[in-house]
């Protein structure tokens, strides 16, 4: 009985450490994402931390199909795919102003709604395989799609457009006794500022709404549904209106993720808002961070993105630093980067099998 209590307590305290552990991550992510640029004054580093907001929402609102409500798809890049287009394609017919962002985002938000209606109400009765497999063809008919509109989409080329001129460089928020661009903590209070902070707003704001959702009734229905589907249907919930419901708010939080990708990237083309690749990234991310935990998607996004954007360069200090070692500088050539990215992937399911924030925090979970 005391052998019992003991381990019982252990436990607890294994768990309450993980939880810190969690906590510190995840709120040293945040003040760094926060303060991107003051902290981070290359271009490089900003792009990768707007690029890290915007995936947090997208990976997120994947969460909530794949881990709360079990619904396995590969549409949501289409979604996402659909807002960025919207706003590349307003803002290049209409002009740089806040009336083309608004009219390209509601028709984005409006198309990925409208299909995820239409997709869900169809298909959602089926098998998840089976369910799965019709999202794959839905979103590879958009990517071609967008391929051959060249006309509408700008083909494989993409469409280049310019944003707000609140977000011009040039812009002066703020000006200084001399008349010049102020600065603050040494950075200048320009457009370029403005546009991240619009990234992160925004971002903060969809996050929100996210965790509202599963913190929430519907959250718990939407669990009910992933672990016992039969089970919710007989103690009086619709099932296929819930699926459908949480398959549509998806779409759309993926559709408003995606405006705002295009108006920070000031570029939309299939490569960065509908290739396949992008959903290989966010099953991955959602994984690592721990399916079925939205605050997982924020260490998952991060980890992955830090490891894409810069594992290279790590890999080649490294090769340069263990020049006179025998193999050691062939296997950390900077080339081989995608296998130690594989190899990393692999050792973090075996060792986090319910992702980090799952595994860490001890969350409990049937599969």
């Amino acid at each position: 009985m005391v052998s019992e209590t003991a381990t019982a307590a252990a436990g607890r305290n294994t768990r309450s450490a993980g939880w810190w552990i969690v906590a510190l991550a995840i709120g040293g992510i945040l003040f760094a994402l926060a303060f991107a640029p003051f902290l981070f004054d290359n271009v490089r580093s900003q792009q990768v931390a707007a690029r890290i907001c915007i995936f947090i929402v997208l990976v997120a609102s994947y969460d909530l199909l794949i881990g709360y409500t079990g619904i396995v798809s590969f549409a949501h890049t289409m979604f996402f795919g659909l807002g960025a287009y919207g706003a590349a394609i307003a803002l290049r017919g209409m002009g740089p102003g806040w009336d083309a962002v608004a009219v390209g985002t509601l028709a984005g938000v409006g198309a990925a709604a409208l299909l995820a209606i239409l997709i869900g109400l169809l298909s959602l009765r089926v098998k998840a395989i089976f369910f799965a497999m019709v999202t794959l063809a839905a979103a590879s008919v958009m990517l071609v799609l967008a391929s051959q509109l060249s006309g509408l989409t700008g083909g494989e080329d993409g469409i280049t457009y310019r944003a707000p001129d609140l977000f011009k460089p040039a812009t002066k928020l703020w000006l200084d006794a001399d008349g010049k661009v102020a600065t603050l903590w040494g950075v200048k209070l320009n457009g370029k500022l403005a546009a991240y902070y619009f990234v992160v707003l925004s971002c903060a704001l969809l996050f929100a709404v996210i965790l509202r959702v599963v913190a929430s009734p519907l959250g718990t229905v939407l669990e009910a549904i992933r672990e016992n589907e039969m089970r919710a249907e007989a103690i009086g919930y619709r099932v296929v209106a819930y699926r459908t419901g949480v398959f549509c708010l998806a779409a759309v939080l993926a559709a408003l993720a995606g405006s705002v990708w295009a108006v920070w990237l000031k570029y939309t083309g299939p490569d960065t808002a509908l290739s396949f690749a992008i959903m290989i990234d966010i099953l991955l991310m959602v994984v690592i961070g721990g399916m079925g935990t939205v605050w997982g998607a924020v260490l998952g996004v991060t980890l992955m993105s830090l490891a894409q954007f810069y594992l290279k360069d790590l890999m080649e200090v490294a090769a340069h630093a263990t020049g006179d070692l025998p193999l050691l500088p062939e296997l950390l050539d900077p080339d081989r980067w995608l296998l130690w990215l594989g190899i990393l992937f692999i050792l973090l399911v075996y060792f986090f099998p319910k992702g980090l924030v799952g595994t860490l925090a001890g969350k409990e979970r049937r599969a």
